[in-house]
């Protein structure tokens, strides 16, 4: 389904990632109901058809926790939305996305959150129906390849006086 949705996108040549590489980043769901678990980054939701109709994976959402500084609050983001194109209009986004919402107040959430391409207008129509309202005022950025590589290089050459990692925060200081 990845390289599916990247054919979607118009990026199948950016797609890096392999089973392996999705074995070792991704928590899996052990069985069907159960929330994803495991040492992977993100977390996804299969929707797969009941077996009485097939059994067919027809959508996935790919996600990962955030959290909010000004709330106090983690939530959800939403990296990758699909649903299989003989399977759309039928409500399976909508039940991803419910899925996803519900995740977010189990765990004490306070929001839901992801991009869509400016281009994507059928998929921003729908997540407008849904009371999903655009951000104007926030920009998305990415730094990666040789970009990430000099700034992690740029890194070992910090002040040494600076200390930069986990710390015990304090009120006064947050």
């Amino acid at each position: 389904m990845i390289k599916e949705l990247a054919e979607y996108e118009k990026a199948l040549s950016s797609v890096h990632a392999t089973e392996q590489s999705l074995r070792q980043t991704l928590c899996l769901a052990p069985h069907a109901g159960a929330a994803p678990s495991g040492a992977g980054y993100a977390k996804t939701l299969i929707l797969r058809l009941p077996a009485t109709e097939g059994g067919a994976v027809v959508g996935m959402a790919l996600y990962f926790n955030n959290y909010s500084t000004w709330r106090a609050a983690p939530g959800v983001y939403l990296e990758d939305l699909f649903v299989r194109e003989g399977y759309r209009k039928r409500g399976y986004g909508t039940l991803l996305l419910k899925a996803l919402a519900k995740e977010v107040k189990r765990i004490g959430g306070a929001r839901l959150e992801w991009c869509c391409l400016r281009w994507n207008e059928s998929s921003l129509k729908f997540y407008r129906s849904i009371g999903a309202q655009e951000q104007h005022d926030w920009i998305t950025l990415r730094t990666d390849g040789e970009a990430l590589e000099r700034l992690a290089r740029d890194a070992e050459a910090a002040p040494a006086h600076v200390n930069v990692g986990p710390d015990e925060v304090k009120s006064e200081d947050a």
